[in-house]
Formats: structure tokens, sequence, C-alpha cells
């Protein structure tokens, strides 16, 4: 068990967007962080400020809000750690394990020339001038890397993953502007924030390589790695817009819990037996990030379907009322508050088949709308002569029902098809278009019993009188 961090390392995207490949990892790193008794941190790594807007900063701030996922500090921002950057650098100068780069532009590209057709990395002539003969005119800083032997990244995900060092070039430390690059701000946050696993996407496997020879060259301990594989649509593609849904506001605007989002993207690369649906506890017990497995994951939405279906379910009829109206109201159908208990009734009478939020909102239009309802011609052809009587009187019957319950509303109803001598598939469709107009509704019963007696008689008698 390690007794200092864990961390996850997040940057803003372009986009102003947190991809799901980004939230699997930070949900990977808190797991483990829990599970081993070590500290979930967040760092935001924003020394692009081209890319790192205050909004595309807010995006993940509020994508790991929605998640659930507390770092246990406040969150370290990487640009304003820029000093510390550069004495890093002052230091790895004077030990001699980095050197001033003195080449113009049209040096470097023609060293890049020559580095390609001889099948090599670019090599600086500047790597063994001592200071003394360097010229008075604008340079880099870059780190003398070995040029024999072999670089190992013990990777906890991938194995051991080795490169030879004569392949890994002296990489940039600081720019000619003195900027510091990626490479080194994150080996010098890492050391200084305590760091002891990184746990990150393995798109950043070649950097482990190079960090590791910052770190051995500023003789700190290198961190244990574990580079996650990519998230692959259902084809087994590169995840991508065609696929639907890539970052987390998308999901959370499609109607999917966030204990749903947890719950299925630990199971995206990471499993405990068959188990499917299991809790944050038990995912904490759980998680080794050993066992992760190194191939890509495949998105499969009819399991975040399953699994979404799972906890709104178990999900507080409070709650959902709550979510469902936002998203009601989102459409600009206002719920007013005389009829929320009226949703809150109707929420378990209908959850049972809803994959989303969207469909459980879906669902509950019917007992929102307002009286006379719309009724399409369709469905008011339905409304024969006949089938008008026949209402009419199960209309009668419901008026002197004593009990109002899902249990007892079927009963009467099967009660009324037998003394009619037809089936319920004579009259059901039309009582269903009474109720709910062209909206969706639960099993008759259900309908009746969501609506309550009051309403359920007042919009039989609506579709029924004459002028209907």
């Amino acid at each position: 068990m390690p007794d200092r961090p864990v961390v996850t390392r997040i940057a803003p995207s372009p986009t102003g967007s947190m991809h799901i490949g980004t939230a699997r990892t930070a949900l990977f790193n808190w797991l483990y962080a829990r599970h081993t008794g070590g500290k979930f941190l967040l760092r935001v790594e924003d020394t692009d400020r081209e890319r790192s807007t205050e909004a595309a900063v807010e995006v993940i701030f509020e994508g790991m809000k929605w998640l659930g996922l507390e770092a246990d500090e406040p969150p370290v921002f990487q640009a304003a750690r820029a000093d510390r950057h550069r004495a890093a650098v002052d230091d790895l100068l004077a030990r001699g394990e980095a050197y001033r780069d003195y080449m113009t532009p049209e040096e470097l590209e023609a060293e890049r020339e020559t580095a390609r057709a001889e099948g090599r990395v670019v090599r600086s002539p500047w790597r063994d001038i001592t200071p003394n003969d360097a010229p008075d005119r604008p340079f880099v800083v870059r780190l003398k890397s070995p040029l024999t032997g072999d670089t190992v990244v013990a990777d906890k995900v991938k194995g051991d993953i080795r490169f030879q060092n004569k392949d890994l070039d002296d990489l940039i430390l600081l720019r000619t502007d003195g900027s510091p690059t990626y490479n080194l701000a994150v080996v010098v946050d890492d050391h200084d924030m305590g760091v002891t696993h990184v746990i990150r996407g393995d798109d950043h496997l070649n950097n482990a390589a190079r960090q590791t020879l910052i770190y051995k060259a500023l003789g700190w301990e290198v961190p244990v790695w574990a580079h996650l594989p990519l998230i692959h649509g259902p084809d087994g593609a590169k995840l991508s817009k065609r696929h639907g849904a890539q970052a987390v506001s998308e999901f959370d605007s499609m109607g999917y819990l966030p204990e749903a989002m947890r719950n299925y993207l630990a199971r995206l690369g990471w499993g405990h037996g068959d188990d499917e649906i299991f809790s944050d506890e038990q995912a904490i017990s759980w998680f080794d990030i050993v066992d992760v497995v190194s191939a890509p994951a495949r998105l499969d939405w009819a399991k975040l379907n399953h699994i979404n279906n799972h906890y709104i379910r178990q999900a507080e009829i409070g709650r959902l009322a709550d979510l469902v109206t936002g998203i009601h109201e989102s459409r600009d159908f206002k719920v007013p508050a005389d009829l929320r208990p009226v949703l809150e009734r109707a929420i378990p009478l209908v959850r049972d088949g809803a994959k989303t939020l969207l469909d459980l909102a879906d669902s509950t239009v019917f007992v929102l709308a307002q009286r006379p309802l719309d009724m399409p011609e369709k469905a008011a052809s339905l409304l024969n002569e006949e089938t008008r009587g026949r209402l009419g009187r199960l209309r009668d019957r419901l008026a002197e029902a004593q009990a109002w319950d899902v249990p007892s509303l079927e009963g009467e109803i099967r009660a009324f098809a037998e003394s009619e001598a037809i089936g319920i598939g004579k009259f059901g469709p039309a009582l269903r278009v009474c109720l709910a107009g062209t909206a969706s509704a639960p099993d008759l019963a259900g309908a009746l019993t969501a609506l309550g007696k009051e309403e359920s008689l007042g919009r039989l008698h609506d579709a029924l009188s004459p002028a209907a």
C-alpha cells in the first residue's frame, strides 16, 4: 500500500469537454487511492494557455463533481508553478544532466534531415560544448539523455516495456522563452506532490520513458506507472463522434445517473468476476490496478442502459422527481407545484421500463398534461359510439370504486370486461387515449393510479362529452 498520494492529472480539452476516457482514468485513480488508503489529487495541466481557458477548466471541475469524484486536496494549477519548474532545470544544468542548445531554426531543420536520413534521433552539437563557448543568442535547454543502454518502464497494466536509449532524443525542458515543457513540468509536480502512482491513458506510454530519464537525472524516485488502454466504440474502432456521446456532459444530458456511470466505467477494462452491478464501496474494496486488462475496452450501450435502469429503479423518488422536473422544464414544459405529488406518484409506476432519465420524463408527460387533452384524429377514431357507451359504463363503475391502487383497479377492469363479455383489448386502447392523449403511459391500472381518481374521472368525462 502506498504511503504517499495517488494522483490523476487532467489537461483541459480544446473542445471544452471532459472525455469519457479522462473520466474513466479519474475513476480508476479515485478507486485505487481509496482502496490503498492513499490520496486522490487533481492537477490541472494548464501550461497550454490557448487550451486552458477558464471555461475549459470549469468543465473539468463540473465533470468531476457530477461523477462524484472529490479530490482530497484543492487542485494544483501547473502554470502557477513555472518558477519551480525552471529551478529544477537549473539543478539539472548544475548536475551536468542538461545543456543549453543554441541551434538556430535552420540548423535544427538541417540536423533533423540528417538524422532522418541516418535513421537516428536528433542530437545537438551543443550537447558537449562548455558554457564558456556559448554564443549570445536564444537557446533551449535539453536533457542530456544517455546514449547507450535501456530504459525500462515497469508498467502495472502493460508489463515491462523496454526503450533503447539511443532512440530517445534529448528532449527540450525549457523553450527559448523560458517556459517549461510538459514532460518536465509533470515530473517536478509529481515529485513535489509526493505522487507514488501515475495512472493515465496509454497515449502517454512513450512519455513515461522520457519522464523516467528526468526523474533519474534529478536523483528522484520514479513512480509506479500504470497506462490504461483506450476506450473503443462498439465496432472496435477508436471512439469517435460517429459512436455517439464522448464527453461526460453528454452522458449527463442523455439522462444517465452518475452512480450508473461510475459503475459502468469501472467495468470498462476492469472487473470482479461476473459482477456487473456493484456499489462504490464494493468497487473500492475489490479494485486493484494490476487487474486492469491491457486490451482496449468497448463502449456497450446496451450494458450502460441496463445498469442505468438498475440505478433508476433504486433511486429515491424525490430525487428522480427533481431530475425529471429539470428535464421537463428544459423542454419548456413547466411543472406546477401542485402537480409535484402527481409526478412522484407516477414515477414508481413507469420507471421499470426507463433506460434513461429522458425515458422517465417521456413516460410522465401524461400526468402533467392539462385538461382537456389534445386528441388527434387517429386517437379520437377509437372512440366510436359503441366504445363511448362502454367507457361511460366503466367510468360509472370506477366512480364507485372504494380503493384506488393498481391491484384494486386491475380487478375492477377485469371484472368490467367480464360483465361486458369482451376482452380488455376491445376498450383498453380507447381508455388509454382518454387518460393520456397521445403521450406514452403505463398499463391502464397504473395510469389510473398515477392520475388519481378525480383526474382520471375528469379526463374520461372530457373525452366522452358530446363536445369532445
